[in-house]
C-alpha cells in the first residue's frame, strides 16, 4: 500500500519537471530573443577581449600576439619603469583634484542656478556647452589658450603686463594644474546638471519645515538634500571617475604627455606601447592593471551597494 501510495506523487514530480524547463525557456520568449545581441556582445566582445587582455600580458608579445608565456615577467618590467609609476601618480593626483573640485563646483554651480534666477536656461546651456565638445578639441583650445608665445601670456605681455606669467604646459610642476583646469570646464557644467535635476526633485515642504524649525540653509543642504541626492551623486561620481581612468585625448591634444614625461598617463602609456612601440605584451599588462584598479573600486562598491541590501 506504501508503494502505491508513493506513485503518483513521484509520477506528478516527473511531470511537473518538463512544464518547468519549458516555462523557463519559453516564458516571455520575444525579450529573451531581443537580449540576445546584447548578450553576444558583452561575452564575446567585452568578457571576451578582456580574457584575451589578460591571457597574452603574460606571454612575451611583441608586434603581433604568441603563445611564449614568461609568467609575470611583463608585470615586473611595468613598475620598475619609471614612465609608468610617473603615469600611476599622476593619475592619482588629477583624479582626485577633479573629483573633488567637479563635484564641489557643479554642486555650488546647481544651487546658485536653483535659486529661480533670470535667464537660468541661457546660463544652463553655456554651461553645458564645452561637454558636447570632444576632449581632443577642448585640448587644442586650451592649448591655445595656455601657450607661452601665443596665448593668454603673449596677449598680457604685449599690453604691458611684462611679468605676467601663465606657462603651465611648459612648466613640469603645474602642467597637471593646466590639465585640470582644461578637465573642469569640460566636466562642470555637466555635472551641474545632474545635481540640479537633483536639487529639483527635492520636495518644497521640506525646506519650509527647515525654515520653520530655524535650520539654516547652508546645514539643510548638508544635513538634508545631500543624503536625499545618494543617486545623483553615485551617479556623478561614476561617470566622472570612468572619465578620470581613461584619461588620454586630452592629454595629447594639449600636452602630448610632457614637458618630457611629466604629464604621462596610464591610458597613453597602453597605447604608445601597443601601437608605437609594438610591444603587445607590455600594453596588455599595463591594461590589465588599469582594469584591475577598476575592479578594486567598483567590486567592494556595487557589493556594499547591492549585495548587502537582501541582509538588512
Amino acid at each position: 500500500m506504501a508503494d502505491v501510495a508513493t506513485q503518483p506523487a513521484q509520477g506528478t514530480e516527473t511531470s511537473t519537471r518538463p512544464g518547468f524547463i519549458q516555462r523557463l525557456f519559453l516564458h516571455n520568449i520575444t525579450a529573451k530573443v531581443a537580449a540576445l545581441p546584447m548578450i553576444a556582445t558583452v561575452l564575446v566582445i567585452f568578457v571576451g577581449c578582456t580574457a584575451w587582455t589578460i591571457y597574452y600580458s603574460f606571454t612575451s608579445s611583441r608586434l603581433l600576439p604568441r603563445n611564449d608565456f614568461v609568467g609575470f615577467d611583463q608585470y615586473v618590467r611595468l613598475f620598475g619603469t619609471n614612465r609608468w609609476n610617473i603615469s600611476i601618480t599622476n593619475l592619482l593626483m588629477y583624479g582626485s583634484m577633479s573629483l573633488v573640485l567637479t563635484l564641489t563646483l557643479g554642486f555650488l554651480l546647481a544651487v546658485l542656478m536653483d535659486q529661480k534666477i533670470r535667464f537660468e536656461s541661457a546660463f544652463r546651456t553655456i554651461m553645458l556647452y564645452p561637454f558636447a565638445l570632444s576632449f581632443i578639441v577642448t585640448g587644442l583650445v586650451w592649448q591655445w589658450i595656455m601657450n607661452p608665445t601665443l596665448g593668454l601670456q603673449g596677449t598680457m605681455r604685449n599690453l604691458g603686463w611684462t611679468g605676467f606669467t601663465f606657462d603651465w604646459i611648459s612648466n613640469p610642476r603645474m602642467v597637471l594644474f593646466a590639465l585640470l583646469i582644461a578637465g573642469l570646464w569640460q566636466g562642470v557644467g555637466f555635472c551641474m546638471v545632474l545635481m540640479l535635476a537633483g536639487l529639483r526633485g527635492v520636495d518644497e515642504e521640506i525646506w519650509k519645515a527647515a525654515k520653520v524649525d530655524g535650520i539654516p540653509t547652508w546645514r539643510t543642504y548638508i544635513s538634508i538634500v545631500l543624503p536625499m541626492m545618494r543617486g545623483v551623486l553615485i551617479t556623478s561620481v561614476v561617470i566622472i571617475g570612468s572619465g578620470i581612468v581613461r584619461l588620454y585625448d586630452l592629454v595629447v591634444a594639449l600636452t602630448n604627455g610632457g614637458p618630457g614625461i611629466s604629464s604621462e598617463v596610464p591610458a597613453k602609456y597602453v597605447y604608445d606601447y601597443m601601437f608605437g612601440g609594438g610591444n603587445i605584451g607590455q600594453g596588455l599588462a599595463a591594461s590589465t592593471m588599469m582594469l584591475l584598479s577598476v575592479m578594486i573600486i567598483m567590486i567592494p562598491w556595487a557589493y556594499l551597494e547591492f549585495g548587502g541590501k537582501g541582509r538588512r
